[in-house]
């Protein structure tokens, strides 16, 4: 029986370098860092989301050969892949602790169809949007 997604993979260039960012800098903690000769698996988890894991990887061996790991990595460097959201409740707030910490972001939060976003990108050059849901009228 289907229990739904457990792990999403991004691509890195360099995992330690995103261990470092996605742990000091956005708060996640290692889930799973285990190696099998040059393949390493490396998870990291949202501390308020226990049954997710975000998967760092690595183009290349066992899955890629080079050439195809080469491409990945400059498409990851390019923004190309699919960005991914961060929910929070105060954008604002939250852009001024990851700025004060390093995060290099690409937009600045902006009002948004009753919402505030931003926007930042990892060492790898994967894109995110940090996103405040719509404030419920009560």
């Amino acid at each position: 029986m289907n229990q739904g997604i457990n792990v999403v993979g991004l691509y890195v260039d360099n995992q330690d370098e995103a261990l470092a960012f996605y742990v000091d800098k956005l708060g996640f903690r290692v889930h799973t860092d285990v190696r099998n000769g040059a393949y390493r698996w490396l998870t990291v988890q949202h501390p308020d989301q226990p049954s997710f894991q975000l998967g760092l990887f690595t183009p290349g061996p066992p899955i890629h050969d080079e050439a195809t790991a080469q491409t990945l990595r400059a498409m990851v460097a390019k923004g190309a892949m699919p960005p991914l959201v961060l929910s929070v409740d105060d954008c604002r707030a939250s852009y001024d602790r990851l700025k004060a910490r390093g995060v290099e972001f690409t937009q600045e939060p902006v009002d948004r169809y009753g919402s505030v976003d931003a926007g930042f990108r990892d060492p790898a050059g994967n894109g995110w949007k940090m996103i405040q849901a719509p404030r419920s009228i009560t």
